[in-house]
C-alpha cells in the first residue's frame, strides 16, 4: 500500500485528491498528513477530507511520516521549492501544474529527480479529457501529415452569469506576477502541454506581447478593497459572494495568514495580463500562433492545425447555449476540401472527465499508456518555460530561446 502526504491544504487538494481518494481508491493508499503554513485552514482540510494528522512544519511532516510520496498542491511559486525538498527526502511526488513558476525551478526540479533516483509526476488532466485524447490519436494517426502550424485561442469569460471564470483569476492569488507566473504560466501551461503533446513537438522559441484592459487599478471604475465590503457591489459588474465552502475554508482562516479570497479585481497590485499572444516555433518545424483572453463573453476555446495532408479544426465551448451540446466535432479536411467529421461525446465531470481518469492513471496499478497521458518533469519543464519565455519577451521585447531558459545554450 502506498502512502501520501499533501503539501499545501487547497481546494484543489480537497476536492482533486483527498475527498475522491477517500472515496474511490481506499484500498491502494493511505494518507499520512496534510502541511499548510494556515493551520487553520490545514484543520479545515484534514476534517473535510476525513481525517488526517496535521502540520505546519514541511520538514516535520516528511520526518515524522516517511511517505512514499507526495502530492504538491501549493502556491505555484512554491512548487518547486516543495518537489526538491521532497525529492530530496527520497520520496517521489506529484506536482499539480505548473510544475515551477520559472526557468529556475524548472531546473531545480530536473537536477534533483536526476541526482536522486526519484520521480515527478506533473497533473496535466487535460490530456486525459475524452475529446482532447481523440485528438491525439488523429494527429498522431496522420491525418493531417506533418504538422506545420498550430492556431490556437483560449478564451476565459469575465461574465457573471458563468461564475466569471476569467475575473476569478484576479480576485485571488494568481493576480500577482510573483505568486503564479500570470496567467501565461499559471493557466497557459495546460493549453501549451496539451499542444506540445498532440503534436509530438518540443518548443524552441517564443515571442510574445501582452496587456491588461479590463482589470488593475489603472481600467478601475470603482475602487474597493474586497467584495464583501464594497461600497460598490450593486453596480460593480464583478461583484462576487463567497460561497458558504469559501467563507469556511478560506475567509474564517485569514487570520493565519492574511490571505483574502474575495480581492478586488481592480486592485492596485495587480501586475499579470488579461490580454495575452505567444507565437511558438517547435524544434521540429511546427510553429504556433496562440492568444488567451480573460475578458470574454463565454469560455472556451478554438484550435486549427494544418500539416502536409490537411487541415484540423474544434472548437469548445465551456459556458453558453453550445456548451450544452453533447457532442464534440473534430472536423479535418484533406488537400481535396474533402470532411471527415469525427465525433466525441462530452463526458460529465471535472474538466471534461480529465480529472477522473487521471486519478486512475495516478493511484491504481499501472496501466497500458501508448499515447504517453502520463506526464514527467521535462513535459511540465517545456509547458512552464513558454509561459516564462513568453512573460519574457513582453518585458525585454525581444524572442526567448527556451534551451537558454534549461541551460543548455542554443
Amino acid at each position: 500500500m502506498k502512502t501520501y502526504v499533501f503539501a499545501g491544504a487547497s481546494n484543489r487538494a480537497l476536492h482533486m485528491y483527498a475527498k475522491p481518494m477517500r472515496q474511490d481508491f481506499s484500498r491502494e493508499w493511505r494518507i499520512l498528513g496534510g502541511f499548510d503554513i494556515n493551520p487553520g485552514q490545514a484543520q479545515v482540510f484534514a476534517e473535510l477530507a476525513g481525517g488526517m494528522p496535521v502540520f505546519t512544519d514541511f520538514a516535520d511532516m516528511l520526518d515524522k511520516t516517511s511517505p512514499d510520496c507526495v502530492i504538491v498542491t501549493t502556491v505555484d511559486a512554491y512548487h518547486s521549492d516543495y518537489t526538491v525538498g521532497s525529492l530530496q527526502a527520497g520520496c517521489d511526488v506529484i506536482v499539480e501544474k505548473p510544475m515551477a513558476t520559472d526557468a529556475a525551478g524548472c531546473r531545480a526540479i530536473l537536477a534533483a529527480e536526476q541526482a536522486t533516483g526519484k520521480k515527478v509526476t506533473v497533473t496535466f488532466n487535460y490530456r486525459f479529457v475524452p475529446f482532447v485524447t481523440r485528438l491525439k490519436e488523429i494527429v498522431a494517426g496522420g491525418a493531417v501529415g506533418q504538422v506545420y502550424s498550430v492556431h490556437f485561442e483560449w478564451l476565459l469569460t469575465r461574465n457573471m452569469a458563468y461564475a466569471a471564470h476569467g475575473a476569478s483569476y484576479f480576485r485571488r492569488w494568481n493576480a500577482r506576477m510573483q505568486k503564479s507566473g500570470g496567467l501565461l504560466v499559471h493557466k497557459a501551461t495546460h493549453h501549451f502541454d496539451m499542444i506540445n503533446w498532440v503534436i509530438s513537438q518540443q518548443p524552441s522559441l517564443v515571442s510574445a506581447c501582452g496587456q491588461l484592459n479590463v482589470y488593475g487599478s489603472q481600467n478601475a471604475p470603482y475602487r474597493g478593497t474586497r467584495c464583501s465590503t464594497c461600497a460598490h457591489q450593486r453596480e460593480c459588474p464583478f461583484y462576487y459572494a463567497l460561497t458558504d465552502f469559501e467563507k469556511a475554508f478560506y475567509a474564517e482562516q485569514e487570520t493565519y495568514d492574511g490571505y483574502i479570497k474575495d480581492n478586488c479585481v481592480f486592485a492596485p497590485d495587480i501586475d499579470i495580463y488579461d490580454t495575452m499572444a505567444a507565437t511558438v516555433q517547435y524544434g521540429q518545424g511546427a510553429v504556433m500562433a496562440y492568444s488567451l483572453n480573460a475578458t470574454t463573453p463565454y469560455e472556451g476555446w478554438h484550435l486549427a492545425i494544418n500539416g502536409s495532408q490537411g487541415r484540423l479544426e474544434m472548437s469548445n465551448f465551456e459556458t453558453g447555449p453550445q456548451s450544452e451540446e453533447p457532442d464534440i466535432h473534430i472536423r479535418v479536411l484533406d488537400l481535396d476540401n474533402r470532411l471527415t467529421d469525427h465525433v466525441v461525446s462530452r463526458l460529465a465531470g471535472e474538466h471534461g472527465g480529465g480529472d477522473e481518469r487521471l486519478r486512475r492513471m495516478l493511484f491504481l496499478e499501472p496501466q497500458p499508456d501508448p499515447l504517453g497521458h502520463g506526464a514527467n518533469s521535462l513535459a511540465g519543464a517545456h509547458s512552464v518555460l513558454i509561459g516564462a519565455a513568453a512573460n519574457l519577451s513582453i518585458r525585454e521585447k525581444r524572442m526567448v530561446s527556451i534551451a537558454r531558459l534549461l541551460g543548455q545554450g542554443g
